[in-house]
């Protein structure tokens, strides 16, 4: 050992080991120093998600099926969050990117899983699997534990406060624009409706939703209308082929 580490390993000894005080003092400026170097970036930057082609806000449907979903608790058993291993992309797909939960209020990412997680479940199986689901889950898939939510199909819609719904949601940061508020309540029936009139008004606000009667019973608006809408859209708005394609030409 040197003279010189010989010395300050004294210096430590006798400053900073029997000397709680300055020891405390010690731990405080490395902290500090260390969170300033973290935290101070983060006031200069506008977002610290970067936006990802195809991401939007939900429609008025979507947004009040996420309702029902953390209302009937779906978030206790289902995350929503494909972590980077290779065991978790081969069987959901693609990892999660944070883009994509960026207008979720609150967010779905989490660790518990009793049933597979969802971020990819939009588009995997038809509306009727999913009523069938809600109805009677060993219908289809015989090992389930999850409990029936039969009511839903037979449950009418509450959509008179959606445009309330959307402008507190505008207020935290999701880009619902006065156009998005004041069709509100009639992108409700528009969007389960595929010939309605103002298709292209409902396509420019919320381009690629998916526009389609989801229960199956067109003389009702249902709640499970609105889940089912927002179950088909997880993980349908960014382009994955595109990412692959990159990782493809990186590898080359």
């Amino acid at each position: 050992m040197s003279e010189r580490t010989s010395l300050w390993s004294d210096l430590h000894k006798k400053l900073f080991e029997k000397n709680s005080l300055i020891l405390s003092v010690g731990i405080l400026v490395t902290v500090s120093i260390g969170g300033i170097v973290e935290i101070a970036p983060l006031f200069y930057l506008d977002s610290t998600i970067e936006e990802v082609e195809g991401v939007r806000p939900y429609t008025p449907l979507e947004q009040l099926g996420r309702d029902i979903y953390i209302r009937e608790g779906c978030y206790n058993c289902h995350s929503q969050m494909i972590r980077p291993l290779r065991d978790e992309v081969e069987r959901y797909g693609h990892y999660s990117l944070a883009a994509e939960s960026m207008y979720d209020h609150p967010f779905q990412w989490g660790s518990k899983r009793t049933g597979p997680d969802l971020a990819r479940v939009g588009g995997k199986y038809s509306d009727e699997w999913h009523r069938d689901h809600m109805r009677a889950p060993t219908s289809v898939v015989p090992e389930s534990i999850m409990p029936a939510y039969p009511f839903l199909e037979t449950s009418e819609l509450a959509f008179e406060n959606v445009q309330a719904n959307l402008r507190t949601l505008s207020l935290v940061g999701v880009p619902y624009e006065a156009e998005h508020l004041e069709a509100a309540v009639s992108d409700i029936e528009t969007q389960l409706d595929p010939f309605a009139e103002d298709y292209d008004g409902f396509q420019a606000r919320y381009p690629g939703a998916v526009m389609r009667d989801f229960d199956g019973n067109p003389d009702m608006v249902s709640e499970l209308d609105a889940l089912i809408a927002y179950l088909q859209v997880l993980g349908t708005m960014v382009d994955f082929s595109t990412y692959e394609a990159e990782a493809d030409e990186n590898l080359r």
